[in-house]
């Protein structure tokens, strides 16, 4: 199986012009310095419920079915394409691609869906966002909120057989993407809250979280990237995050509102997002390197107002850069989201230049 599977991954690479090597891993591309502007886009979907819901943020009537798991990709190429070049053209350097069931990992047939891409495709796509000057980054959520994608191993979590799946995906993305500086983790919203409209509902909590928390950074590690993660699970165990969380860890917290400044919050009745807010402050106290995230979601105002307030609070030499999450999906009906996303970062750079 590991021979098959490594041959299945060099033979694509090779066809998309790149040859892995050494131990089946491609040697790691040259780094790219200076301050990241990213911006996450989505391929894969499967990850925010396993059943039709009512509600959900911007989501109404038909565009609702987006949100439960499909057996297809629902992703438009033509859109993306559309996206990229904006990107460029606002001087954003890297995409994080949300790839959960969208591409044909060859470990895991078993995961596909109508429509992944084979990663001989996938890898000429790569080989197109680099060349245009996009660094690609990818991003499976391991998160128990969003784990959809994986189908049948979602309710195999912390088991034998659910280390060994991770640990082969793992693998075949580091191959795929030619070992990429970073992996993103997801790990958000491990909360009965966040599930409560799910048909299978799993929370791991305190050991078990972080046994299988640091066994995903001990695996990203061995493959020559950098872990990286949404950074809310500090706000509801500071005391142990900054106790256990590894520095090596890359954090992205993330606020999604208007206001950032403390005593409005508090005036407002809004002192729960205090907690969101200084958690830029106390990562930086602590010594991590950090990516804050910022989104047009809900309020448009939202990224410029991210990256004022962290630019006053944050260290520079630990401020690696800024990533826009819109959270609209890749399709035509949520183009127009996008672009604003992306020209709400156009903005930004130009006026911090």
């Amino acid at each position: 199986m590991e021979m098959t599977r490594r041959n299945f991954v060099s033979s694509a690479a090779m066809a998309a012009g790149g040859m892995l090597a050494g131990r089946g891993l491609a040697a790691a591309p040259q780094k790219q310095d200076g301050f990241i502007w990213a911006g996450l886009f989505h391929m894969g979907t499967n990850m925010w419920s396993d059943q039709p819901v009512t509600s959900w943020g911007p989501y109404k009537g038909d565009d609702l079915k987006l949100v439960c798991q499909a057996d297809h990709v629902r992703f438009d190429e033509k859109v993306w394409r559309t996206l990229t070049d904006r990107m460029v053209q606002v001087g954003m350097n890297m995409v994080v691609i949300d790839l959960g069931e969208a591409i044909q990992y060859p470990s895991h047939p078993e995961l596909w869906v109508n429509g992944s891409w084979e990663i001989e495709r996938f890898r000429k796509e790569l080989a197109r966002l680099r060349a245009m000057g996009l660094e690609p980054i990818p991003k499976m959520n391991f998160s128990a909120a969003h784990d959809v994608w994986l189908k049948k191993y979602e309710r195999m979590l912390s088991t034998k057989q659910y280390y060994q799946v991770c640990s082969d995906l793992i693998r075949d993305v580091c191959e795929i993407f030619d070992r990429p500086r970073f992996l993103h983790l997801g790990y958000d919203e491990e909360t009965v809250g966040h599930q409560r409209k799910y048909l299978y509902c799993t929370v791991r909590q305190g050991d078990l979280w972080w046994n299988d928390f640091l066994w995903f950074v001990k695996e990203t590690e061995k493959n020559g990237m950098r872990p990286w993660i949404w950074s809310d699970y500090v706000w509801h165990h500071p005391d142990l995050f900054f106790k256990r969380m590894p520095k090596s860890v890359l954090q992205s917290n993330w606020y999604y509102s208007s206001d950032f400044d403390y005593d409005a919050l508090k005036a407002k009745g809004k002192e729960k997002y205090i907690t969101y807010v200084k958690a830029y402050e106390e990562l930086d106290k602590a010594g991590f390197d950090q990516i804050p995230t910022g989104s047009n979601w809900s309020y448009d105002t939202n990224f410029a107002g991210t990256v004022k307030f962290c630019r006053k609070v944050c260290s520079p030499e630990r401020l690696k850069g800024f990533l826009m999450a819109p959270w609209f999906f890749t399709l035509p009906g949520w183009e127009k989201k996008n672009l604003e996303a992306i020209d709400r970062v156009g903005a930004v750079i130009k006026a911090d230049a």
